[in-house]
């Protein structure tokens, strides 16, 4: 059967959440942004641009991406072990791209953990690079 590749809606929450939750190397903050509530918000403020990939009625994928209107920004990309090594993985990476290209947008960036070697691997075998001379730094608290 053949897997499709949609846009994602709120919808969707519970079965990405899932997917998420039983992925390795993925940074969840259940409490906030990535509650369905966030997520929501998420979606509204990015339309059209996150997409779930559909084997049948499983949801096997997912991605997240937005933009701040100078460069895009992709998360929370994961593909279920039963799929994976299929360029599910690339599409809906490739899908992503598109829109942000619609968008008159050209810099995409993302965020990978260290720790999380098979994450780093895909994303070099996709072209992409890695610059270790940018120290980031995150906010864990409510913005005042």
């Amino acid at each position: 059967m053949s897997v499709e590749i949609v846009e994602m809606t709120v919808a969707d929450y519970d079965e990405v959440w899932a997917l998420w939750s039983a992925a390795e190397g993925i940074g969840l903050h259940p409490q906030d942004v990535d509650s369905r509530q966030g997520i929501s918000a998420y979606l509204e403020r990015n339309p059209g641009m996150s997409f779930v990939a559909r084997d049948a009625e499983k949801l096997v994928g997912v991605v997240l991406c937005g933009t701040d209107g100078r460069r895009g920004y992709l998360s929370h990309l994961v593909v279920a072990a039963s799929h994976r090594r299929r360029s599910l993985g690339k599409r809906l990476v490739q899908h992503c791209l598109a829109k942000l290209k619609e968008m008159g947008i050209t810099r995409c960036n993302l965020f990978v953990f260290d720790r999380n070697t098979s994450a780093q691997a895909f994303w070099k075998k996709m072209g992409w690079k890695f610059y270790d001379e940018f120290g980031v730094k995150a906010m864990s608290r409510d913005v005042e």
